[in-house]
């Protein structure tokens, strides 16, 4: 059953908080130091890290959560899953909670979400899990690893998190941000962008363990600079923070209507009515 949206009427709100690596990320625990000043939080995140798992789910083991103690002093209504970030929006919703939360915040990634590596990221599949379920979500990342700037993100990621209830989006449509991995008085503003589709370069390394078999270790080579118009990896590259609205709804409307020209019959040779 699909959640059903409550009319947003105050800036409190029932917030729940995930990320893709691990329940002690840096990022994490800056989100959830922005959100509980002024919102009832609750924290359902991997027990360990679990980036680049996109939206898969455990279906063949037993998943458990258990509740851990919070850090910096005091305690955090925060629960820890052995599963995946999907897994985590999952079982928070049927099991964990005991009201639906108001928005879903999925982060902050360390490394930035953008074209086709949102296909993978585990990051942004919470959040889409989470609008799988017609609650508000979004999925924040930065461009790089360093967390020196996570603070400002966490405290974007709340102002726009209220913009979005009381605005609201499209249901079947959540937010992909990512943020350059610069202090705020250098990032150029904000840019709203459509999802880039330019292909990185793969690569494998080939390695030898010391019983002399073959093993692999997996690379991605940089991009470089994006040509390509309002795309979300050429707004980082300019040092904005890319802001792109992604639907739940792969299909593609535009080739639907030219496949309804085809003529195609289940039996060979026979053309369609």
């Amino acid at each position: 059953m699909l959640y059903e949206r409550t009319n947003f009427s105050g800036k409190t709100m029932n917030v729940l908080l995930t990320n893709d690596d691990g329940i002690h990320a840096p990022g994490l625990w800056a989100l959830i130091e922005a959100f509980s000043v002024h919102h009832r939080v609750t924290v359902v995140a991997p027990n360990r890290e679990r980036s680049a798992v996109g939206h898969g789910i455990t279906l063949h083991q037993p998943l458990r959560y258990e509740k851990i103690q919070g850090k910096k002093g005091g305690e955090v209504n925060a629960f820890s899953v052995n599963g995946t970030p999907a897994d985590c929006v999952k079982l928070a919703v049927a099991e964990v909670l005991d009201i639906m939360p108001d928005i879903v915040v999925s982060g902050i990634n360390p490394g930035a979400n953008v074209g086709i590596n949102i296909n993978y990221s585990g990051t942004v599949a919470a959040a889409k899990e989470a609008t799988l379920a017609g609650i508000p979500a979004m999925a924040v990342s930065i461009q790089a690893p360093g967390t020196g700037q996570l603070k400002p993100v966490a405290g974007f990621a709340e102002s726009l998190s209220i913009q979005m209830l009381e605005k609201k989006l499209p249901v079947g449509t959540f937010l992909n941000v990512n943020f350059p991995d610069l202090p705020m008085e250098e990032i150029r503003g904000v840019r709203w962008c459509k999802q880039g589709n330019r292909v990185s370069v793969q690569h494998f390394e080939k390695r030898r363990d010391p019983m002399n078999r073959s093993y692999f270790w997996q690379g991605v080579d940089e991009q470089g600079a994006y040509h390509q118009p309002n795309v979300d990896g050429r707004a980082l590259y300019n040092r904005y923070v890319s802001i792109t609205p992604v639907k739940c709804d792969m299909t593609d409307y535009d080739t639907l209507r030219d496949l309804a020209q085809w003529e195609i019959s289940l039996k060979k040779g026979e053309s369609h009515d």
